[in-house]
């Protein structure tokens, strides 16, 4: 089976404010039940989703030093903020403000 490069459709907000992920996109990602995900939301780009173990690379190769390479157009300083957010996210599973 091919794996899927692209995929849109709308989903609908429950009254706890609950969406559910569709199947194809679990699949996509790999997906699995009892994954943690970090939703980060600004009132300009709009919200992303992403595996939690994803972004704590992201964060250790911004420690190590390898910020720029992931994303070169970022300021070091807020980089490194971006990294702590990440950090403490995980570590207290709490919310975060950039």
């Amino acid at each position: 089976m091919k794996k899927r490069k692209n995929y849109m459709r709308s989903v609908n907000v429950g009254i706890k404010g609950q969406i559910v992920i569709p199947k194809e996109v679990r699949e996509m990602f790999d997906i699995q039940p009892g994954d943690d995900l970090i939703l980060m939301a600004d009132s300009k780009r709009g919200i992303a989703i992403q595996k939690a173990n994803i972004l704590s690379g992201l964060a250790d190769a911004i420690f190590a030093g390898k910020g720029k390479e992931a994303l070169p157009n970022e300021d070091q300083k807020d980089l490194n903020k971006f990294a702590d957010i990440i950090k403490k996210n995980l570590n207290d599973k709490g919310q975060g403000h950039l």
